[in-house]
């Protein structure tokens, strides 16, 4: 029986799509549909029908921006109505933070989006562009998973809790601090209790506005005096990258300069450069006095989910307090509340 599903194809750029030439890899218009021509598993009835958007200008993912986000946000706003799903063609490296900012971009989303890439394009007999590319279009058209997620090598990830761990290996991705929403075997299996619920509320959008959001990541050593001169361009959020559970040096001079920046209205974010960590500004001395001094707690947020929330926030709200008050609530699966 034909899949009677229709999905639609964003392809931004990225090595999936790449062609090789005597410089390496190459975007290359159209080369993409050229390669997906030649697969036979597409034209099966198993499949569902599809259309390809290429962007006119194809990007590393190196190159995204959150004009990105809004654009490909835009895409999906636009054929919403025409397609049950919808999967996104997106370089690797900046994959999750794509997937994140799209989480949060796109309010009370009913139907699945899948973002997916290869570490090798269509073209090389070894990619694994192809099994990406089909399992993404098979998952997004035979199951209700109302969220942004990233599929890469047989396993399904919240997009917002995910994050590229291997520059070289096909298990390029993984969900440090929550569980895969699915994996690829024989057949897929789908942690149903893990997806979110699907809504009932119109698709609503909050497309991301131009925010000045700086990430400084501690290291012995370091010298507090760079966080002064950041402080002298007008930004709106600093990340504190910290050690462990959140902690911070019991020095003196830093601890000033943090009171400072919280009370020039920046939103100082307290977030762990530990894969798999959950911020605790109670057990140690040194994380409450960052606590008593207004900085606001990641959680167990990646980096990625933390900076596009932010940018979203940022987007949405116009007083600090407001930003504060929501960057702590769980809004799409990103945080783990207890």
């Amino acid at each position: 029986m034909k899949n009677p599903k229709k999905i639609y194809i964003i392809y931004s750029g990225g090595t999936i799509g790449m062609k090789s030439s005597v410089n390496g890899y190459v975007p290359e218009p159209k080369y993409l549909q050229q390669q997906m021509a030649k697969i036979t598993e597409l034209k099966s009835e198993e499949m569902p029908s599809y259309e390809v958007k290429e962007f006119p200008h194809l990007i590393d993912s190196s190159d995204a921006t959150p004009n990105h986000w809004n654009a490909l946000a835009q895409e999906i706003i636009s054929h919403y109505h025409e397609y049950d799903g919808f999967v996104i063609l997106h370089g690797t490296d900046t994959m999750a933070y794509t997937a994140s900012a799209l989480s949060f971009i796109l309010e009370n989303l009913a139907k699945p989006v899948l973002i997916t890439g290869a570490q090798l394009p269509l073209e090389v007999i070894r990619s694994d562009a192809r099994s990406n590319l089909i399992d993404s279009l098979l998952i997004a058209s035979h199951f209700v998973i109302p969220e942004v997620c990233l599929y890469f090598n047989k396993k399904l990830f919240r997009g917002n809790r995910s994050k590229k761990v291997d520059a070289n290996s096909f298990s390029a991705f993984a969900s440090p601090n929550y569980i895969e929403l699915g994996k690829m075997g024989a057949k897929f299996t789908l942690a149903n209790k893990a997806i979110l619920r699907p809504t009932k509320k119109p698709l609503a959008t909050q497309l991301i506005e131009p925010s000045r959001i700086m990430s400084f990541s501690l290291f012995p050593g370091v010298s507090f005096k760079i966080l002064e001169h950041i402080f002298r361009f007008p930004i709106q959020a600093l990340v504190l990258e910290t050690y462990g559970l959140g902690n911070v040096p019991s020095d003196a001079e830093f601890l000033s300069i943090i009171k400072t920046a919280v009370q020039l209205d920046i939103v100082v974010v307290n977030c762990s450069q530990c894969l798999r960590a959950k911020i605790d500004m109670e057990t140690y001395s040194s994380g409450s006095i960052l606590a008593k001094a207004g900085v606001i707690s990641a959680g167990d947020m990646t980096r990625e989910a933390v900076l596009a929330k932010l940018f979203y926030l940022l987007s949405k709200y116009t007083k600090t307090a407001q930003v504060k008050k929501y960057f702590n609530k769980n809004l799409r699966g990103e945080l783990t509340i207890e």
